[in-house]
């Protein structure tokens, strides 16, 4: 039997890069990130696409947007080459999730169910650590010494997108743009709902049963 195809929604500040982490140890499915799929797809040839350019990485060298086309295309491909899987960060909107509805058959689809209140304080607190980037937080994952990696004794600093502001319009444009997603797999009676607000532990162990009960 071939391994699982899963897929993990939730807002920024949900905990889908831990729990996809221990789906992926549990179920021996591969990791798939849009960041990760054009990372390592960027000389992909998409001339065929009649886009503005022939291949992602001149997108994201411009600093441009990639275009849905282009992400749908490289998603596939990594779906394909992938004996079971957890996606995680795609589909990012309405669009998408038809796009993957029409190129596989996904055997969960769970979503991590976070107050706003409770992801505003995630983001705010986090923390990183400015040479080996290593992620701390003020409440949940303190260093030893407070301003200073563990790791490598380096300073910790809040990332520009982790200010109070910045992680408020992250959220308004999840509602905006994901929220669609969820409300479609909702729809299709195809949506399990997690509980996300309790510990890393807890939410894992809610999101393991829900995944064993349905394959």
């Amino acid at each position: 039997m071939s391994q699982p195809k899963l897929l993990l929604l939730g807002p920024p500040g949900a905990g889908k890069g831990t729990q996809s982490s221990n789906l992926v140890e549990r179920f021996g499915v591969e990791h798939v990130t849009t960041g990760d799929a054009l990372r390592s797809n960027k000389g992909m040839d998409i001339s065929d696409l009649g886009l503005e350019y022939d291949t992602p990485g001149e997108y994201m060298d411009a600093g441009e947007l990639v275009p849905d086309a282009v992400v749908n295309e490289i998603v596939k491909t990594a779906l394909e080459e992938a004996d079971g899987f957890v996606l995680d960060g795609y589909p990012r909107n309405l669009d998408q999730a038809e796009y993957l509805d029409s190129i596989t058959d996904l055997d969960v689809v769970a979503s991590l169910s976070v107050s706003r209140d409770e992801l505003v304080g995630r983001l705010t607190g986090r923390r990183v650590c400015s040479d080996c980037g290593t992620n701390y937080h003020v409440e949940f994952d303190q260093p030893e010494e407070e301003g200073v990696c563990d790791e490598c004794g380096s300073d910790l600093v809040q990332r520009d997108d982790d200010t109070e502001e910045t992680v408020r319009e992250r959220l308004r444009v999840f509602d905006e743009n994901t929220q669609p997603v969820i409300d479609f797999y909702d729809e299709q009676g195809e949506l399990v709902e997690i509980d996300g607000e309790g510990t890393p532990d807890e939410v894992w162990a809610n999101l393991e049963a829900a995944v064993e009960e349905r394959l």
